[in-house]
């Protein structure tokens, strides 16, 4: 499977508390059950009004079809090439 991060533009998301994210966690969940071993959630990271989202999918449209399922944006999905980190350098 591919990776793309998937960023989703969410006013006020950096405020709800652990109860909402808990719900928006069971509504994502809901939604990937419905797609099947097609897509994976990795993790997600919460900026204000913004997160940004790691997944793994068969492609583009599958991420498309996860956002349309549990009603959060995708405003911009980029298909991940590679990954750097320290231990690049050796």
């Amino acid at each position: 499977m591919k990776k793309y991060l998937i960023e989703r533009e969410i006013p006020g998301v950096h405020q709800l508390d652990g109860e909402a994210l808990k719900g928006a966690a069971a509504t994502s969940n809901a939604a990937l059950a419905q797609l099947g071993p097609k897509v994976q959630w990795v993790q997600s990271f919460v900026t204000p009004d913004k997160t940004f989202c790691l997944y793994l999918a068969e492609n583009e449209d599958v991420v498309r079809e996860h956002a349309k399922l549990s009603g959060f944006p995708a405003n911009k999905i980029t298909e991940i090439s590679g990954v750097i980190d320290p231990t690049t350098a050796g």
